[in-house]
Parts: structure tokens; sequence; C-alpha cells
């Protein structure tokens, strides 16, 4: 039939954002178990933890002509001491992986926004396969490490490259560029 002819719609801008409204903080919560818990099998339910209590979440949200549509990003940051900041959970929706600037958008309003807050140190624990991105993102690795079993780089952003952003609450739209 000829409507299976029609290829899915990806938005082409996407709202990336602190968390502010419920709605955000529920598919925020999904996106993050659909990832970690059933496709990457790390946690089992849940992946939440203490740092969520104290933790800054950012999220990716799809627009529908301009409208805030769902959420198919996230990220989180906080304060561990003060200046150092880390950032953890970053996670985009299996769909829109493909759209290819994404999760660099969320990378990006996590450290400059830590940055407007003081940060003089912004680290990760990034998983192997993630390892590239974050290269390209100036970043540089610190030292191979093991965390939930899995092959891990501690990372730390370049802060010269991500100004002072202090509207996170705002945020920014990006705008996709699909990746071939």
């Amino acid at each position: 039939m000829w409507i299976d002819d029609f290829k899915p719609y990806f938005a082409n801008e996407y709202l990336i954002k602190f968390v502010t409204q419920d709605w955000e903080r529920q598919q925020m919560r999904a996106l993050r178990q659909a990832v970690f818990c059933e496709e990457q099998g790390i946690f089992a339910g849940d992946d939440r933890d203490d740092i969520d209590n104290i933790a800054t979440p950012i999220v990716a949200i799809a627009c529908l002509a301009g409208t805030p549509d769902r959420v198919v990003g996230t990220v989180r940051i906080h304060e561990e001491k003060p200046g150092v900041w880390w950032g953890s959970r970053l996670a985009v929706d299996q769909d829109y992986r493909k759209q290819g600037s994404l999760g660099a958008a969320l990378i990006k309003l996590a450290v400059t926004s830590a940055h407007a807050q003081g940060c003089n140190t912004f680290l990760a624990q990034v998983q192997a396969r993630n390892q590239l991105l974050f290269r390209r993102l100036h970043w540089r690795s610190l030292k191979e490490i093991e965390v939930h079993g899995r092959s891990h780089y501690l990372m730390q952003a370049d802060l010269d490259w991500y100004p002072p952003y202090a509207d996170g609450a705002i945020g920014f739209v990006a705008t996709s560029r699909i990746a071939a």
C-alpha cells in the first residue's frame, strides 16, 4: 500500500534546555530507562541514584512546527565539589541517533552551563564506544576505567571551547544534520 512508502518523520529542530516541567522530567526518566535498563542492560529496572537528588537534568526536545513535542535526549550535570562538575547519563532515543548532533548539543549545554556556574574542571565517565565523539568535541581522555562492568574512559572537557552560558533554563535551539 502507498502509505507504507512514507519514511518516519523526524523533527529538524530541537530545544536543548534544563528540565523545567513535569512532562519533561517524566519523559526524561522513561528515556533513561529505555536506554540504560532495557537497551543496554546496565541497570535492572531503574537507573536512578543519589546523584539525581542533586543533579540538574538537561533534555533535548523534538519540536513540531516550533512547538516542543517530546524528549529525545538527556544528560545530567552536578557539582561534586567547588569548581569540579560532572556530566552523566547521556542518552539519545535510538530512533534519533542518526540525527547526528543531539549528543553534541546536550554536551554543549551541560559544559557551558556548568562553566557559567563556576566550573573549572568538567569530567565524565564515557562509554568506550563514545570516546571518539567526545574527543571531536574537545575532550581529552585521562584514563581507561571500568564502570558497571563496561569499558569507559574518564574524560575532561577543554573549557576554552565551552564559553559560559547562563540561560540553561531557556536553552537554545539546535538543528539536525542527518548522519550517513
